[in-house]
């Protein structure tokens, strides 16, 4: 019988939880706090862990940049997650930039500017 929640997903949100406030607090790039975690997903054998990031800018090469930073910087994070959460095996991290909270944005202010135009027109 299955439980609710399975072991990898309880394991991708301690290391959601976690790992967001050690992304602002020790990283020292300035970058980092334009950063929020939006969702993570862990491989059943706990081997793989991709980390789906939103960025708070619209230039896509700084987009790039910070997603590289951030890969860069996995292998130190890992260490770090691993003296935080108590597993045999600390899965490799992986990030990934995720569109759908800038698309969701976009999709957002193209109703907002639908609804002023509309307003606007009404109002003459």
């Amino acid at each position: 019988m299955r439980r609710g929640f399975d072991r990898s997903q309880r394991i991708a949100d301690q290391i959601q939880r976690i790992l967001g406030p050690m992304l602002l607090q020790e990283m020292g790039d300035e970058r980092m706090r334009l950063v929020t975690i939006t969702s993570v997903t862990v491989a059943r054998d706990l081997s793989f862990a991709k980390i789906y990031v939103g960025v708070l800018s619209e230039d896509a090469a700084a987009i790039k940049d910070i997603v590289k930073a951030l890969n860069n910087a996995a292998k130190t994070l890992r260490y770090r997650l691993a003296q935080e959460i108590e597993l045999r095996i600390m899965p490799e991290l992986k990030f990934v930039y995720d569109e759908s909270a800038a698309h969701g944005f976009k999709i957002s202010s193209l109703i907002d500017a639908a609804i002023n135009k509309t307003e606007n027109k009404d109002k003459k």
